[in-house]
């Protein structure tokens, strides 16, 4: 380990413990994923459905990690501390959930956007790939050039789904659209590389894409600026992203992060909190494309025709949207 790694994690280790010490805390916790609490996109979500709780009376405690290292420790502080529920929003939370829960059987966890099969852990995953063939449709709407972009963080099957949901709804528009799919980077740290992400939507919007879709979390603030410095439209993610820039940003594809964490927190609170898999798509209003006075003038009423026809025929089943991580292709990519 370099000193640097090393100086961090035990930085991070002191401040989970000043933020633990002299505290028995009966209240919920959540534990942001990477790129931090207000990241206008995944991690906000979480915050603002917390918030949501506490707006209704109840408390939770919460926690911007600083690295990778401080992830199990800080599950397990928080378990020790009889903290209930903790709330995981991110599939990076996997390993050190499988390696705490087991340990604390009394306590109730609930990961985000991954499966954990315990006995005393709730998963919530959605269905992406429906609310972003939403947000395909605008986009090819849309497009003049007959280009659009998608731009995932880095190259994951969760990732790929919201990709191939995009390109599967673009393609019911316009068959011969093209889909340019570029990463931000390799790996986790993608997520929280806003400067990159400028970098590959540069790239996009250079060769000609005039809609791009950011998939990127954090980093994809740097997608919507430089859609927005190029005057070609992006699209938000997670988070209705449509206020950051008004007037380029066409939609967002909002994923009910905050519904996951709400449900969660007060779940306990009520007693109807449950162990097992939720899954949340567009008949449970899980995901969705996002409408607001933001966006209102870039929107036809064509446009919002084809989404709501297309969200009625994904409910009934009339049209099927293919998940990436059912076979790991994508028939439109």
């Amino acid at each position: 380990m370099k000193i640097s790694t090393l100086t961090k994690a035990i930085a991070g280790g002191v401040a989970l413990s000043a933020l633990m010490a002299g505290s028995a805390f009966a209240d919920g916790a959540l534990v942001y994923d990477g790129g931090g609490k207000f990241d206008k996109s995944f991690n906000e979500a979480a915050y603002n459905g917390a918030e949501m709780f506490k707006a209704e009376g109840g408390n939770y405690q919460d926690l911007e990690i600083s690295g990778d290292a401080m992830r199990e420790q800080a599950v397990r502080q928080f378990a020790s501390r009889g903290n209930n529920p903790i709330v995981l929003p991110g599939f990076s939370w996997e390993t050190a959930l499988r390696a705490v829960a087991p340990e604390f059987p009394d306590t109730k966890f609930t990961i985000i956007d991954t499966v954990v099969d315990l006995p005393n852990v709730q998963s919530v995953v959605f269905k992406e790939q429906e609310g972003s063939y939403l947000v395909g449709i605008l986009a090819a709407m849309q497009s003049q050039s007959g280009k659009i972009g998608v731009i995932p963080a880095f190259n994951f099957d969760l990732l790929e789904a919201f990709a191939c949901g995009y390109a599967q709804g673009a393609k019911s528009v316009n068959p011969d659209i093209q889909v340019l799919e570029t990463y931000v980077g390799t790996g986790f740290d993608a997520f929280n590389d806003p400067v990159k992400a400028t970098e590959v939507a540069k790239s996009q919007l250079d060769q000609g894409v005039d809609v791009v879709f950011q998939v990127a979390g954090g980093a994809g603030a740097g997608v919507l600026q430089a859609a927005a410095d190029a005057g070609k439209f992006s699209i938000g993610v997670d988070s209705n992203q449509n206020h950051l820039h008004p007037g380029s940003v066409l939609t967002s594809m909002i994923k009910r992060v905050d519904v996951a964490t709400y449900n969660a927190m007060k779940g306990v609170e009520d007693g109807t909190w449950a162990p097992g898999l939720v899954v949340l798509g567009l008949a449970e209003d899980g995901v969705g494309a996002a409408f607001d006075d933001n966006n209102a003038a870039l929107i036809t009423d064509e446009m919002k025709a084809a989404v709501e026809k297309a969200t009625t025929d994904i409910i009934s089943g009339a049209v099927a949207v293919h998940d990436f991580r059912d076979d790991k292709q994508c028939p439109a990519l």
